[in-house]
């Protein structure tokens, strides 16, 4: 079973989960034993993902309120392939590089309370989402999927791979008193409203470990999550173990020496379509 990792802090204008759900709001079931109201909208980063995105929407559950693809000029049918698959797709044109830069994007296009991120290359279950907004409905802010919680695993990971997340996620635990088990990993889902507390501003793969220690310096509730990554269904992956690293520890090494951010929205910075 997951577990809350760090206990909210008390404040007197804090919104609880339930006081950001108008009274008036539509429930709707998403399993059988809980309905939701708040719109959930799903982010998802993609370049050269037409072969896999069959797979990653059919595993999409169709209670989501939207489907937000930020296609990273893709050479191929990306686009169409996500347009014929869901023709009330958000499609956003990222005009930067990275995957931190397509997600800022993304967030920033989402109209939905609840936004899950999720990548495109098939690794990740759509229908594990049920989980992660169980969580946030639940009273968590930031739902973290892990890997390597009870219930989690990988098919993807190699072993360099796996003692340099080890060995991050030590890192971070330490430095900021996280309680984490996995630390480089894309499935997440949060409140709207944490964007203003974490003020997202890089570019690369780092954007995930950076996220999880924003949320902990902002002293959000997290709860983490089990999550099973499998294998890229067809292509190959971006991600450079030694070189993302590096650059996972200089946001590490960056963050421990700065206070909590002035808060700002993330911008938007591709053009809805």
């Amino acid at each position: 079973m997951s577990s809350f990792l760090r206990p909210a802090k008390t404040e007197p204008n804090t919104k609880t989960a339930a006081a950001r759900i108008p009274a008036q709001a539509q429930y709707r079931p998403v399993s059988s034993h809980l309905a939701i109201a708040p719109p959930v909208s799903v982010v998802i980063p993609a370049m050269n993902e037409a072969e896999n995105l069959p797979y990653v929407f059919k595993t999409l559950p169709d209670w989501i309120h939207e489907v937000v693809l930020v296609d990273g000029n893709s050479t191929d049918d990306t686009v169409r392939v996500a347009q014929d698959l869901r023709p009330d797709v958000t499609v956003v044109k990222q005009r930067g590089k990275g995957k931190g830069d397509a997600l800022i994007s993304g967030f920033a296009a989402c109209t939905g309370e609840i936004i899950v991120m999720i990548d495109a290359d098939g690794s990740a279950d759509g229908g594990e989402i049920v989980s992660y907004v169980s969580a946030l409905v639940g009273g968590a802010d930031f739902a973290k999927g892990s890997r390597f919680a009870n219930g989690g695993g990988t098919d993807d990971m190699t072993p360099i791979r796996k003692l340099g997340n080890r060995v991050l996620t030590t890192l971070v635990n330490t430095k900021f008193g996280a309680r984490y088990t996995d630390l480089c990993y894309g499935y997440n889902a949060f409140w709207r409203h944490c964007l203003d507390e974490i003020a997202l501003d890089c570019a690369g793969f780092e954007v995930e470990t950076l996220m999880n220690i924003r949320v902990v310096k902002a002293g959000l509730r997290v709860q983490e999550i089990p999550s099973h990554e499998y294998n890229r269904i067809h292509g190959v992956s971006n991600l450079r173990a030694v070189r993302d690293g590096i650059r996972v520890l200089k946001v590490i090494l960056r963050e421990r020496g700065t206070r909590k951010r002035a808060v700002r929205p993330a911008m938007i910075t591709g053009e809805v379509s």
